[in-house]
């Protein structure tokens, strides 16, 4: 059989640790085939146990201890390997062993250690194991857990240094808890890089989760058996010899004993407990066994703690989707539901900043967050908008400023973490959130890729020296967690089916549009033909009736330009255009009894009343705000109890002018008054009193609003319906 393989650091990662060929000296192995007969044995077992082994012979035959061929026999009667190693104590020439067996691959291993302790020592750490266990299930914070289970095992192994590592996506590992001899160096805060623990090594800490070495100095002690028999399997082995370059590892750091165990969660490595000691020191295998299981309750107990903490973030994740999609479907502007949102969507994905962008139109969010600054720098947003691919339907996501183009990069600043959600494909719609850079401190325990010569020879070795080594890492943001990317990809499934569905009535009430367009200017331009008609038999002399078919040619061609001005706005705003607002300082005061005089000199049967007068100046278009204050004058009129007057008021609040227009009404129904701003209402189409009304005034008269950074609000407060519009002041 193999032994003894010479390695290096260029070949560890594909060293075959788990058939190493040899044991360590504080015990004695025998390995035996499926039919229970004798296939090999370590060198110092004929010492160690006082036998004389010979290739083929019986389990049952060699003079082993009762226990030990119960053991084999259990093994020996398995139909697979799944089965928990079987354990025993005996007494074999005075000494006192622990003796452990179990099947691997159509083979029995039994493993004799020695035990210095004795059973009644045995038991009183067990107790104290035992009570460590149930404190480590108590604690709340995965810091709190590691940090007590480090004091805890040091308490009942005595070790002179336990640490515990928790590993990184990219592999390496922090000492993020540490309890130790007060002369020794701390490690606590140190990362050690990825490749101090080849894969290889990963995979057998994965299967085997606890690995003891009890003398660094140990002399490896060979496996015996046929010479042409394939190598053992040890990967479940106690005794199982490990690689020189892990021990030379060791020695480097001044440790003579070592115990690992291992913290593994769904599969994964997630952490390990290392224990280090400056001198030779074995370790019951009942103690460690209850180190194990200490492992396995901290697994436990951390994944418990993950998926309560996933699950928070998944609770407030659905919040926030459940009102995004709410706004979603009453708010007509993509852009400004996420704007509105961005604080929750951010707070959601631990992000610093937001954008979004449909039709070429950008808009940003920026709170500051966690040292983030303030604003994004001038040009960033419209140039991160231009680097997102065309036609994605994925999120994109970077997490460093290498992951962006290179003619990017110079202009991000700090803003190098993306995550990318394209809510719309066909407008180039996305929602991106942005995090910031995280400049770290990074304490290596050693240099990473530092080399020497070793004393095996030219050859490379591990790092010699495990002083504190520091690095600044920048230009990466805190990686994208897989919880928040889950969630992510959840909020882009309800934003694609909020816009699709938005499409598709969109689709559909344009195609009523055009069939109202159809039905409805027919009535116009009949009662111009008609009057055209009777002014050419007539000759242009109508006598008493040219008054009224003139006014009746005003009328229709004013309903017609009506019409057709807000299915172009309609277009405009769908295709993100816009509605070309033009502003300048604007006097409110005038224009507001401009339209009142309009309106008296048009309907001299109701009462237009002004109700209050302040004077007010804002930066507007006074043309587009004229066409708001028309049409809620014209929705008061229209739905107003007859005779019941009309009432505006102009004022000024919190830096804000305010008009109201208000009617004399019932409350409008909350179904109903949640889509007042929604093109296409139902409750506008064939109104007795607005017959040719579209349902797109309020929707045109909201956008016109937003376009001047302002709102228009309902309300129905003394028996009246109120429409609140609010601008900034100039």
């Amino acid at each position: 059989m193999e032994h003894g393989r010479q390695v290096d650091l260029s070949s560890c990662a594909d060293e075959p640790i788990h058939i190493p060929g040899s044991v360590q000296p504080h015990g004695a192995l025998l390995f035996f085939g499926r039919d229970g007969l004798l296939a090999g044995w370590s060198a110092n077992a004929p010492a160690l146990l006082g036998l004389a082994p010979q290739l083929g012979l019986a389990y049952d035959v060699l003079g082993l201890p009762a226990c030990a061929c119960e053991l084999i026999a259990d093994c020996v009667g398995l139909d697979d390997d799944d089965a928990a190693p079987g354990v025993c104590a005996a007494t074999i020439g005075g000494t006192e062993f622990d003796c452990v067996a179990h099947r691997s691959y159509e083979r029995i291993i039994i493993e004799f250690e020695k035990r210095e302790v004795s059973a009644d020592e045995v038991s009183q750490f067990a107790i104290r194991a035992h009570g460590s266990i149930d404190r480590l299930r108590r604690q709340k914070t995965i810091d709190g857990l590691l940090g007590a289970a480090v004091q805890q095992v040091r308490e009942f192994t005595g070790f002179d240094r336990v640490m515990a590592y928790r590993f990184r996506p990219d592999d390496s590992g922090d000492v993020v808890a540490e309890s130790r001899r007060d002369d020794l160096v701390p490690y606590l805060g140190q990362r050690y890089p990825a490749g101090d623990i080849p894969a290889q090594a990963r995979r057998l800490y994965i299967l085997n989760t606890l690995r003891m070495i009890v003398d660094m100095d140990y002399d490896a002690v060979p496996l015996l058996g046929e010479p042409d028999a394939a190598p053992l399997d040890m990967s479940f082995a106690l005794l199982r010899s490990v690689s020189p370059i892990h021990v030379e590892y060791l020695k480097n750091m001044g440790v003579r004993a070592s115990m690992s165990v291992s913290i593994v969660i769904n599969g994964r490595l997630w952490g390990l407990i290392a224990c280090h000691h400056m001198a030779p020191k074995p370790v019951p295998y009942a103690i460690r066994m209850a180190a194990d299981v200490l492992a396995q309750v901290m697994a436990s107990t951390i994944h418990s703690i993950e998926a309560r903490l996933d699950a928070d973030l998944a609770e407030q994740s659905a919040r926030v989707r459940t009102a995004l999609v709410e706004s979603l479907l009453l708010d007509d502007d993509p852009l400004d539901t996420l704007t509105a949102h961005a604080r929750a969507l951010m707070s959601a994905s631990g992000a610093q900043a937001l954008l979004a962008t449909q039709h070429g139109k950008t808009v940003a969010f920026c709170a500051g967050l966690g040292g983030a600054p303030k604003e994004l720098p001038e040009g960033l947003a419209e140039s991160i908008v231009a680097s997102l691919p065309e036609h994605q339907h994925d999120l994109v996501v970077r997490e460093m400023a290498a992951d962006w183009p290179p003619a990017l990069q110079p202009q991000l600043g700090k803003w190098v973490g993306m995550l990318a959600l394209p809510f719309d494909p066909l407008s180039h719609g996305w929602c991106v959130l942005l995090r910031v850079e995280q400049i770290e401190q990074v304490t290596w325990g050693g240099r990473p890729g530092k080399i020497a010569a070793g004393p095996l020879g030219e050859r490379l070795t591990p790092r010699g020296s495990f002083d504190a080594w520091y690095e600044t890492v920048r230009g990466s943001a805190h990686p994208w967690e897989p919880a928040v990317l889950a969630n992510a990809r959840l909020t882009l499934a309800e934003l694609v089916r909020a816009v699709s569905a938005h499409r598709a009535q969109t689709e559909a009430t344009r195609a009523q549009l055009l069939a109202m367009l159809g039905h409805d200017l027919r009535d116009p331009l009949h009662s111009i033909n008609m009057a055209g008609m009777v002014l050419e038999r007539t000759g242009g002399a109508a006598g008493g009736n040219q008054p009224t078919l003139g006014k009746r040619i005003q009328s229709s061609t004013n309903r017609m330009q009506r019409m057709i001005g807000q299915v172009l706005d309609m277009s405009r705003i769908d295709r993100g255009m816009g509605l070309g607002v033009a502003p300048e300082p604007v006097e409110l005061s005038a224009l507001v009894e401009d339209l009142l005089d309009e309106a008296r000199m048009a309907y001299p049967s109701i009462a237009f009343e002004l109700a209050c007068d302040e004077a007010a100046t804002v930066n507007a278009d006074s043309s587009r705000l004229a066409q708001v204050l028309s049409n809620l004058l014209s929705n008061a009129r229209h739905h107003g109890e007859p005779g019941k007057p009309i009432g505006v008021c102009l004022s000024r609040r919190d830096g804000q002018a305010v008009i109201e227009v208000s009617n004399v009404g019932k409350s409008i129904p909350p179904e109903v008054a949640a889509t007042l701003f929604n093109p296409f209402k139902r409750t506008s189409l064939n109104n007795p009193r607005n017959r040719t009304g579209m349902g797109l005034g309020l929707y045109i008269a909201q956008q016109i609003v937003r376009e001047h950074r302002g709102e228009i609000r309902y309300r129905h407060e003394d028996d009246r319906v109120i429409f609140e519009v609010r601008l900034p002041l100039a």
